[in-house]
């Protein structure tokens, strides 16, 4: 379990930088809105991609070792920001992010089972909300670290070249500058990831029960229902967060806060998340079901994603930050629900859901999309739509209650 929650913290840890790097990368390669929501397409498109083959990966090598694989995958794209930073190259810095979300997809594939099996089904919430504890921290952190090399450059350099004037040469010196600032945080991460691959391949891990994939004319969606759903729910969830926390910074900037003020939105998002997390802990199932704790957070999730379209200023963002609360127990919730019963069938199952994280791709694009047409603020409409559609399962999902 103490592998498997540092997994947990990689995972965050590499997710959450993605609230730095969209409007890091906006400034660096000059970007609108809706160009660089591809920050968060390129990274959550790979586990749609690559999920269909992370069973087969698991099946053939172990999940042990398939952890190990995704962390050298991970790795190797940190690497590419190099090339790409020393370039400005938006398409190569979209390439490292791939190679990231990749390696993420096998090893969250590989991990996830071990939190849901371990353990009763019914408790199966609650140990994915330990782990989720690990990846918020991380989530915290990320953020912080990254901004000090990079957002408060961008701000620097946005002053320096509306300064400038009309100078075209000076200005792509500055840009060019801006983005090595990134360099040494990913080569730093690259190194740590390499290292963290040669620990797990060597550890001993045990390989979980029901290793094996079942062969795939054996396997039928139509006989898991609350997979399909789940797989729907998952989605929507993933969109929905992505945008209630990568937004964030560009949201404040649009305000006219300054980045001192704009990158401690996201850390609060994942304060709110802990404690969300940490409620699942307690509740899950002594006092309230898994899907009780679901139709709770959808209601909580409608309910202020419609009020931060409406409130102004600051408050907004307050509100929009305080959505961590509701998304901490979603995840857990959907999942737990979503891989009940699946028995031989769980790495299947799993590499699904996973799929289902394109959602983070998908969604952020129509945010930015529409943020250029009608406003930052009212593009949060999508929202409370996401937040009913995940309601919807858990309130149709009454038999594995």
């Amino acid at each position: 379990m103490f592998i498997i929650g540092l997994l947990f913290f990689i995972f965050g840890f590499i997710t959450w930088l993605n609230s730095v790097l969209v409007p890091f990368l906006k400034t660096a390669c000059e970007l609108t809105n809706f160009q660089s929501y591809f920050v968060t397409f390129a990274f959550y498109i790979a586990y749609f991609v690559l999920a269909p083959f992370a069973s087969g990966i698991i099946g053939r090598l172990g999940y042990r070792r398939s952890m190990s694989v995704g962390l050298g995958v991970m790795a190797l794209g940190a690497l590419v920001f190099l090339p790409a930073a020393l370039v400005r190259s938006y398409p190569l810095f979209l390439t490292g992010l791939f190679l990231l979300g990749g390696g993420l997809t096998l090893l969250q594939t590989a991990a996830n089972p071990y939190a849901a099996v371990l353990g009763s089904p019914e408790s199966a919430a609650r140990r994915i909300s330990i782990m989720g504890v690990c990846n918020k921290m991380a989530g915290m952190l990320a953020p912080l670290l990254l901004s000090s090399f990079t957002i408060k450059k961008a701000e620097q350099i946005r002053l320096q070249i509306l300064a400038s004037g009309d100078e075209p040469l000076l200005h792509a010196q500055l840009l060019d500058e801006l983005a090595r600032q990134c360099i040494f945080p990913y080569v730093c991460i690259a190194l740590s990831l390499l290292l963290l691959a040669v620990w797990i391949r060597f550890s001993a891990l045990p390989e979980i029960a029901g290793e094996k994939i079942v062969a795939a004319e054996r396997f039928s969606l139509r006989r898991y229902p609350a997979l399909c759903g789940g797989i729907a729910a998952i989605f929507f969830y993933v969109g929905a967060e992505v945008i209630s926390i990568d937004t964030l910074i560009n949201y404040a900037f649009s305000l006219s806060y300054g980045s001192d003020y704009a990158r401690w939105f996201p850390v609060l998002s994942m304060l709110m998340l802990l404690a969300g997390y940490f409620i699942g802990i307690w509740g899950i199932p002594r006092h309230f079901s898994q899907r009780q704790a679901l139709l709770a957070s959808c209601a909580g999730g409608i309910l202020l994603s419609g009020a931060a379209i409406c409130v102004p200023g600051a408050g907004s963002l307050f509100l929009l930050s305080a959505l961590g609360l509701t998304n901490a127990m979603i995840w857990p919730a959907v999942w737990g629900l979503a891989v009940k019963g699946l028995g031989p069938h769980l790495p299947v199952g799993s590499s699904l859901l996973i799929m289902a994280i394109v959602g983070g791709a998908v969604l952020p694009l129509v945010y930015g999309f529409m943020a250029d047409r009608i406003g930052l603020q009212a593009a949060y409409i999508l929202l409370p739509v996401c937040y009913g559609l995940i309601g919807l399962y858990g309130w149709r999902n009454r038999e594995n209650e």
